[in-house]
């Protein structure tokens, strides 16, 4: 079985002057996130290990039931191993030890500088487990590359991940555009006496009955819903719809975490059920008037810092900065949280804005036993400047449901 894609020469390209900053002869990589940022492949279990060396050729060891997946990236060297078997049962390392070497022969690497993933991450499941080599990725190179010096490369692998590329600019915008069309969809179930976990499924259900006509061979994501008073705790690590009820007069808020093909989204819309009261009114002016704020000062070295401290302060002079309980936003793209991600829109990064990135901007506020709202956007930083790529439901009157 032989690839089906063409390369991503700017993501190769990337990787060599990766490779050459760091003095690395080869990086290997195991994360799903990691391997799709290699070679176009996003694994679905996590057993595929991925080898690009200096010069940018690519070898990727892959369980045989991802075949397809995996030909559907730029590997020059594709081997698999058996994802099951009815005689024995070997562990992960022992099954990909054999592809995994010859791999590595393929590609000439016997000594120098490996890189590979040694450090702590977040890592978005692909499926409804994951496998994780951890330290034994490190310990079976050891084995197969023993006159080779292995060097942790998460720092260089978070800085690639940072600025994706045209291609993978593409596929975060069709992940977009599928849950634009979801949104639009799904609001439409929202009624007094629709529970959270009901509107949530119709919109939910239209992130993966849209694949097929707006491309992505893999799509579905996440969709959580939390109305009323529920809202104003959406600030929390996670969110979770529950069996409440909608009222009319509901602050009806609504995340969604999206992928195609091993890219993310992070977006959030809130609605209003029925025409706004004069306080909900003031509220979403508020939020609105700080993503603006936040939108207008994103520029090519932009310190992150600075934006945080932007969105923050229009809100604080509306008297609402306690309010605003969480950070305004972080890198999305090969993850949809991860609050390691470049660019960090907090009050405490050190991070400047580059072309290429992507990232969230989620002004928000939180008030107890009144509701939330959160408007998060995913925007990249391009050529003529900032574009936002989930420009739908972007106005007030836009968020007011009839039910």
């Amino acid at each position: 079985m032989r690839r089906t894609t063409a390369p991503d020469t700017e993501r190769l390209n990337r990787l060599r002057q990766a490779m050459s900053l760091a003095r690395l002869d080869a990086l290997v990589c195991a994360r799903p996130a990691d391997v799709l940022l290699l070679t176009g492949y996003w694994p679905v279990i996590g057993t595929a290990v991925a080898v690009v060396d200096r010069h940018g050729s690519v070898a990727v060891a892959a369980p045989e039931d991802e075949g397809d997946e995996a030909s559907r990236g730029w590997a020059d060297v594709l081997r698999f191993f058996p994802a099951g078997s009815l005689h024995e049962l070997p562990p992960a390392p022992e099954a990909v030890r054999e592809p995994l070497e010859t791999c590595l022969r393929a590609l000439g690497l016997r000594r120098g500088r490996v890189g590979w993933e040694g450090g702590a991450s977040t890592v978005p499941v692909p499926y409804v487990a994951l496998h994780c080599y951890g330290s034994a990725l490190g310990d079976l190179l050891r084995q197969l590359l023993p006159e080779a010096e292995l060097v942790p490369a998460e720092s260089a692998l978070r800085d690639l991940r940072a600025t994706l590329t045209a291609r993978e600019l593409r596929c975060i915008a069709t992940a977009c555009g599928i849950a634009a069309e979801a949104y639009r969809a799904g609001v439409a179930a929202a009624s007094p006496g629709t529970t959270e976990t009901e509107l949530a499924a119709a919109i939910r259900s239209g992130l993966s009955t849209q694949t097929v006509s707006l491309g992505g061979s893999r799509a579905d994501g996440f969709v959580f819903c939390m109305s009323g008073p529920n809202a104003a705790e959406a600030y929390g690590s996670h969110a979770a719809s529950t069996g409440r009820r909608l009222h009319r007069g509901d602050l009806v808020l609504l995340h969604c975490n999206s992928y195609v093909d091993g890219f993310w989204t992070d977006i959030t819309r809130t609605y209003v059920l029925g025409a706004p009261a004069e306080r909900q009114h003031r509220l979403y002016s508020a939020v609105f008037a700080a993503r603006d704020a936040a939108l207008e000062a994103i520029g090519p070295g932009a310190r992150a810092a600075e934006l945080d401290r932007t969105a923050r302060s229009v809100l604080a002079s509306r008297g609402l900065g306690e309010a605003f309980r969480h950070s305004t936003g972080h890198g999305v793209g090969f993850a949809a949280i991860d609050h390691l991600a470049k660019p960090r829109l907090h009050p405490a990064s050190p991070d400047r804005l580059e072309p290429g990135m992507v990232f969230n901007v989620e002004p928000a506020v939180y008030l107890p036993g009144i509701g939330g709202i959160r408007h998060c956007d995913v925007v990249t930083l391009g050529p003529g400047g900032v574009e936002v790529l989930t420009p739908f439901h972007a106005r007030i009157e836009d968020l007011v449901l009839d039910g």
